[in-house]
């Protein structure tokens, strides 16, 4: 009997509101282009800058998938409103949740991020008085009522946008996101 390896369908879902103006998410999507080009990417910022979301299409790019992967800088402590204008539009009551909408059920959820502060700002004794975790309610809960497979997360820290005109930190920070990119990456090879 011949077994067939067959891939996990990836839809990873750009929501950086302008990812021209972007080092870090720029620089992850790209090396995920090269690591994984198997992969489709939504880029939000290139599809809907005005946020008129097709939710047609996206919905129908969603039941494709098998892994989808929310890739974002964290604004105000959470996705920028691109983001959350697709997920609000494409998450409908029928669809994704609520009697009848069980098309995301068994899809795995994971999400990519980036912030401006580091990583060990993120705790309950540093300045954002919390972990990166408890930032991550609302989605876990999401995955819950979308029954989807919370399937954790890939999140950098030190990526600050204000940096991005210092050589030095320039090279850190695109060393920091092709590294994030590998992780990612890996995560998902190792979730087929």
């Amino acid at each position: 009997m011949i077994k067939l390896d067959i891939m996990k369908k990836i839809l990873i879902v750009s929501g950086h509101p302008d990812l021209n103006d972007s080092f870090a998410n720029k620089t992850i999507l790209e090396e995920v282009h090269k690591l994984l080009p198997e992969a489709e990417i939504a880029y939000l910022d290139k599809l809907y800058p005005d946020f008129q979301i097709d939710v047609q299409k996206e919905q129908e790019r969603l039941l494709r998938a098998d892994i989808i992967v929310l890739q974002y800088p964290l604004f105000w402590y959470t996705a920028p409103s691109l983001l959350h204008r697709w997920i609000e539009k494409t998450f409908t009551h029928g669809f994704s949740h609520g009697k009848t909408g069980d098309k995301l059920k068994g899809k795995q959820l994971v999400l990519s991020f980036t912030a401006g502060a580091p990583e060990e700002m993120y705790s309950p004794e540093g300045p954002q008085q919390h972990s990166i975790d408890d930032f991550l309610t609302p989605y876990r809960q999401m995955a819950h009522l979308c029954q989807l497979q919370w399937s954790g997360y890939v999140f950098s820290g030190g990526l600050s946008y204000a940096s991005r005109h210092d050589e030095k930190e320039l090279a850190r920070m695109k060393e920091k996101s092709i590294r994030h990119a590998q992780l990612l990456v890996e995560k998902l090879k190792g979730m087929e």
